[in-house]
């Protein structure tokens, strides 16, 4: 990574003005991630294939070429097919629709090269008919995202279309996507899921976060300083599931076929350990960087977007309280998020987002290319644009796809622990995400490793996703689990239950390749630092400084650390991020000196 990211570590609001020459705003004037000249080069035996009746323009737009893999599928019309085609057909789609884990885009109207040919009126009508069979026929809905002329010489107007196709696998409950929510204090994260969540405008004095919030004094000072977590459905029809109509959680997971969890993360900068703690354990699969219109990139915006960049966290960008400001005010916050995301330590491509169509293209360009930023401007008050903001959620289609899903799926369990619960007639309840495996309800596992490095057995009794019950839980899924009258004494945030016939390597010293961020002075070895790894949380001392004896701002090398409290469980390739003051640095663990083999009690 790019030590120039350094910047956003750095005190003070000092920012250079960046390299803004180059960058396209990867928007073109028909709304698509339009390369007509790459293309066209590509497509000469296409278009000669063409029928008569239609004439390319020097001036043909063109999407990326249709690729094999992936939820999105080119159709160019699909008019009366037999019965043979038909059956095809349907294959086809539930094979997008696999790879997209429940969700497939077809674009109606275009060549598999991405040529954009456009079909009538009547070819349009249809080739959706059939689109609307082909979809009951293995139990998907189909929501049309848009419709648009091409703009071509001939005499007949011609159309494509994109549709969203949806349908939840036999096997899983709902799609779920994670959504990590960062900025400042007082720009209106809390607020912003609250009117999302519960389907009622803000009154401007704070009612909307009231639900959210987990302690007497987040309510009195009205900031968050825990991590909180709310849940925001769409039903297979692309409509929003939430709170206004559902009373319960439950009621929301049986309904919607598509979810939404939002990390509510603490913007004050005296909970920065509890944020980077929220990024690094519960696996965002996004993150959603919350600036107030009225003050614009201030406290801990820069900090909290270097660190999602830091994690590799594709991040979209949301302005809000419009409604305090004037519009001029709006755009000066929108030309200086758009200065600092063109940084050469930052390389993104902002894209505002003015309209459902911008919405469209952004999610979908935003899933392929991890520079494009989004960015929304938006009010929780009067209700502007937010309804811009939900079709981009109802679109946006998840990172990972269904081979690697499988792929993890078929590893031995492994369970981070990040929260510890006492329940009255239940007993003890860990919270955490699933890294690899399948875990089901009467599973017998290891939990550990305690201060002396030793796993204990137990027993998961029943499982809990979004407040409802659960039997299976698949990896990448957040849960809680209980484990009945299990001694609470034993657990900590940062242990690990895994299945007993995994080897786990457990370690008081690692070495990481580190790139140093920020320091007022110099790093060298006896530097006691805050080491974050996954749900591991702990102070660490640096033992060794390899080939050199002090490191400095911006600087690499290979360094030795070594754990204060009791060894942990990691994993060599995990990404290490470690803070100390105003010091920060990130890397990834190189080589773990395991300890002798460990004992299950």
């Amino acid at each position: 990574m790019d030590a120039r990211v350094s910047e956003f570590f750095g005190s003070g609001n000092g920012h250079s003005s960046g390299s803004q020459g180059g960058v396209s705003s990867g928007k073109s004037g028909n709304g698509y991630g339009v390369a007509p000249k790459k293309a066209s080069a590509k497509s000469k035996k296409a278009k000669a294939r063409l029928s008569r009746n239609f004439k390319p323009s020097n001036n043909t737009p063109y999407l990326p070429p249709e690729a094999e893999e992936g939820n999105i599928e080119y159709k160019l019309k699909l008019v009366n097919p037999t019965q043979y085609r038909f059956e095809h057909l349907a294959t086809q789609m539930k094979w997008r629709l696999q790879e997209g884990r429940g969700e497939a885009v077809y674009q109606i109207g275009v060549e598999d090269n991405g040529m954009l040919v456009g079909l009538s009126e009547e070819e349009m009508r249809a080739s959706l008919k059939t689109l609307h069979r082909l979809a009951e026929k293995i139990g998907a809905d189909i929501t049309i995202l848009r419709e648009r002329e091409v703009d071509y010489d001939s005499d007949v107007p011609r159309k494509i279309a994109e549709v969203l196709i949806r349908k939840v696998p036999d096997d899983q409950q709902f799609l779920d996507l994670r959504v990590a929510v960062l900025g400042n204090v007082d720009s209106g994260k809390s607020t912003l899921l609250g009117v999302l969540t519960q389907g009622e405008l803000d009154n401007g004095r704070g009612r909307a976060r009231l639900n959210l919030f987990r302690h007497l004094h987040e309510i009195q000072t009205g900031r968050t300083s825990s991590i909180s977590f709310e849940i925001l459905g769409f039903n297979s029809k692309g409509e929003v599931v939430n709170y206004s109509e559902s009373r319960t959680a439950e009621e929301i997971c049986e309904s919607a076929s598509k979810m939404i969890t939002f990390i509510d993360l603490a913007g004050h900068h005296k909970y920065l350990k509890t944020t980077i703690f929220g990024l690094t354990s519960y696996c965002p699969d996004f993150a959603m960087l919350v600036v107030s219109a009225n003050t614009g990139i201030a406290g801990t915006t820069r900090e909290h977007l270097g660190l999602a960049m830091a994690l590799k966290v594709p991040i979209f960008i949301v302005i809000s309280k419009v409604d305090l400001c004037t519009r001029a005010t709006v755009d000066r916050t929108v030309r200086q998020l758009e200065r600092v995301l063109k940084q050469p330590g930052c390389n993104k491509v902002p894209m505002v987002v003015s309209s459902t169509d911008d919405a469209v293209t952004a999610a979908q360009q935003f899933a392929q290319s991890p520079s494009i930023t989004p960015i929304f401007t938006l009010s929780s008050v009067s209700g502007e644009s937010l309804d811009l903001l939900k079709v981009f959620f109802n679109i946006i289609p998840p990172l990972s796809n269904s081979k690697e899903q499988e792929e993890l799926m078929q590893q031995l369990t492994e369970f981070q622990v990040d929260e510890i619960y006492t329940v009255p007639d239940v007993g003890t309840v860990v919270g955490g995400t699933l890294y690899s495996g399948i875990c089901r309800e009467g599973d017998h596992l290891v939990v550990g490793p305690t201060d002396s490095g030793q796993f204990h057995k137990l027993t998961v009794g029943s499982i809990q996703r979004n407040r409802s019950a659960c039997r299976v839980l698949r990896a990448g899924q957040a849960a809680t689990l209980a484990l009945g009258n299990f001694d609470r004494s034993l657990l900590r945030k940062g242990m690990v239950m895994v299945s007993p016939e995994m080897d786990p390597t457990i370690c008081w010293m690692f070495e990481a390749e580190i790139v140093l961020l920020f320091h007022a002075k110099t790093f060298h070895k006896g530097f006691q630092v805050t080491v974050h790894i996954g749900n591991v949380r702990q102070t660490a001392i640096v033992d060794a400084v390899y080939g050199k004896e002090e490191l400095r701002t911006g600087e690499k090398a290979v360094v030795l650390f070594k754990f204060i409290k009791h060894p942990e469980y990691l994993k060599v390739g995990a990404k290490v991020l470690f803070r100390e003051g105003v010091t920060k640095g990130i890397g990834h663990v190189t080589k773990l000196q395991p300890i002798s083999q460990y004992q299950t009690f």
